[in-house]
């Protein structure tokens, strides 16, 4: 049974079955302002912290945003120093996901642009329907760069030229396109979207859940480091994972031809 584990304003988190899954709902675009980030940032917390959540989902309760990015009215309004310690709290917040020891998925099943797209790029995966709208970085057309990670997470997710040219232009793409370039990592038929990803969610929390994570840290923080740390680093998690409980079950079950019995220890 999924059982609400936090709701505000902004956003609500259900858990179910190792799975938590994250609903903004700030306004008809979810664009946001810090009262969100604050919201975001302790959901984050929330899962981080709880053991039993293996796999956490990242998805719009709006029918045709998954977000518009910040809102435009409360960034003009502010002074410029809090602007840059807004996006600093915001990459901040949005660096814990990539620290998480659960795989984070982005759910997009409306338009996902600007400081929406930063999101998603933050999390490990991001899932896109066919008919979800646009998705892209704008920014340039309000005179700024996208400053919560866009720049960067772009960069390492499609290639330094292409994330040039996306942020240049302020482009944006259609969901086969975003496909094409590796922006996203699945395209659903758009009724399916959402179900297809928990399906995939899922089958991650039901498999043996320590190496997953541990897999996930392996490549996101390697990915960051020459490349004879990053294979000492995965040495280094593969011992761990040697003398775990799962990798004695699954060398066991492999043996002896049965399904592997995980615990996650």
């Amino acid at each position: 049974m999924t059982q609400v584990q936090l709701e505000t304003k902004t956003l609500t988190v259900k858990k179910e079955n190792g799975i938590a899954e994250i609903h903004i709902h700030v306004n008809k675009t979810n664009a946001y302002d810090i009262e969100y980030y604050k919201e975001l940032n302790a959901a984050i917390d929330n899962i981080r912290f709880d053991n039993d959540i293996k796999v956490a989902v990242l998805m719009s309760d709006m029918p045709k945003f998954f977000s518009a990015g910040a809102n435009i009215n409360f960034l003009k309004a502010a002074e410029p120093r809090f602007k840059t310690q807004f996006c600093l709290f915001c990459n901040e917040t949005l660096d814990k996901i990539a620290r998480s020891p659960q795989v984070w998925i982005a759910c997009l099943e409306g338009h996902t642009v600007g400081g929406g797209l930063e999101m998603a790029l933050a999390c490990d995966l991001r899932f896109m329907g066919d008919q979800a709208g646009k998705i892209g970085l704008p920014e340039i057309t309000l005179g700024v760069l996208a400053g919560t990670g866009g720049t960067q997470r772009l960069a390492r997710q499609v290639g330094h030229s292409k994330a040039l040219d996306l942020n240049l232009t302020g482009e944006t793409l259609t969901p086969q396109e975003a496909l094409d370039i590796k922006l996203v990592d699945r395209v659903y038929p758009q009724e399916e979207t959402r179900a297809k990803t928990l399906e995939y969610a899922r089958k991650i929390a039901n498999s043996a859940t320590y190496a997953a994570s541990n897999i996930k840290l392996s490549i996101m923080n390697g990915k960051e480091m020459p490349l004879n740390v990053a294979i000492r680093y995965e040495g280094e998690l593969q011992n761990l994972l040697f003398r775990s409980d799962d990798a004695k079950e699954g060398l066991s079950a492999f043996i002896e031809k049965r399904a592997a019995e995980w615990t996650g220890k």
